[in-house]
């Protein structure tokens, strides 16, 4: 089975807790708890401001994925990367 990731921000949603939830209360299977809360996402930011939040987890992401990308490497990455995700497609 495929891993889904949040459409934001392209954290792996691996547990029901990890889900955004939508109005309703209803659990949103496109976007994170972080990223998307009773329907709204939580921040109004830009893919280059969510990319600068994101960095800040690096060690964490490194620490989860067995990866050793520095800071600089991951921004890198972020940007080829979350064009392509659902809310900064074009």
């Amino acid at each position: 089975m495929e891993t889904k990731l949040c459409q934001s921000c392209g954290m792996p949603l691996t547990d029901a807790k990890d889900f955004g939830t939508n109005l309703d209360g209803s659990k949103n299977e496109e976007y994170c708890n972080y990223c998307f809360k009773d329907g709204c996402f939580t921040q109004d930011c830009t893919m280059e401001e969510q990319i600068e939040h994101c960095a800040q987890f690096v060690a964490e992401f490194n620490k989860d994925a067995g990866t050793n990308f520095t800071k600089e490497e991951a921004i890198a990455e972020m940007k080829l990367f979350f064009p392509h995700l659902k809310r900064w497609k074009k």
